[in-house]
């Protein structure tokens, strides 16, 4: 079984080149796509010398500018789908997800689940190193995803994830419209609305030690107006690809 874990990146050359081979030490079977938005602190660069040393299992996109994580994620989805990988897994380049906890994701969808989502929000889950105010935004934003849109899901914001290949060849990707906070929640969304089984995983997550947090109040409004608008626009669209004599169009 091929496993892919994505890394979307921006500004991370204090942890790119850790994160990496965190990953590659698991010994798991895991192949690694950095996907780099133009970072001008020269992130891509040491992916580049890092090519040659996981030669066949570690791969590089660049793109031009900050196009945004949600349009970074389905970038990979596609490059994923288009080489044959049948487990795919998100993951930050911070360390705030732990590699370690990469095989208990898959495993999860191994053993009957579509997606496999790290949760901080169920029993056995954490986080640590978090000042009060994000406790507050993580979860009430999380019980307002819940409340809004009925997902059965307690960490809807988060974004350590396993999906099935079947799932993301499932979704049409041009109806996910949100790019930052509420693109994770939107992703979840369309594969419960698909009909696929969504298990979380307890994990620990760690806030960053090293780089600049990406969150913003920009991020949080498009959480907290973008679930109505999941919810809304749910009504009036099908997340899944149409299909005209057999094939996805």
């Amino acid at each position: 079984m091929k496993k892919l874990v994505i890394i979307p990146t921006y500004n991370e050359r204090d942890n790119i080149r850790g994160i990496i081979e965190a990953v590659m030490q698991l010994q798991a079977g895991f192949h690694v796509l950095i996907i780099d938005d133009g970072s001008p602190d020269g992130t891509a660069a040491i992916v580049q010398e890092l090519l040659p040393v996981y030669n066949g299992t570690l791969f590089l996109e660049q793109r031009s500018g900050k196009l945004g994580l949600g349009t970074a994620y389905i970038h990979g989805f596609k490059w994923a789908l288009s080489r044959g990988y049948d487990y795919i897994c998100e993951m930050d380049a911070d360390f705030s997800h732990n590699p370690a906890d990469l095989p208990r994701l898959v495993a999860a969808c191994e053993n009957g689940a579509d997606v496999a989502v790290g949760s901080r929000y169920v029993k056995g889950g954490s986080i640590e190193n978090w000042p009060l105010d994000r406790h507050i935004y993580s979860r009430g934003g999380s019980l307002y995803t819940r409340m809004i849109t009925w997902i059965p899901v307690k960490d809807a914001t988060a974004g350590f994830v396993c999906y099935k290949r079947a799932v993301l060849d499932d979704i049409n990707f041009d109806e996910i419209r949100f790019v930052g906070y509420a693109f994770q929640i939107e992703m979840k969304f369309a594969s419960w609305k698909l009909g696929y089984k969504i298990v979380e995983v307890p994990i620990t997550f760690v806030d960053r030690k090293v780089g600049v947090s990406k969150m913003n109040t920009g991020i949080v409004k498009e959480g907290v107006l973008g679930v109505l608008k999941i919810q809304w626009n749910s009504m009036f669209k099908n997340y899944r690809k149409k299909v005209r004599s057999g094939n996805a169009v």
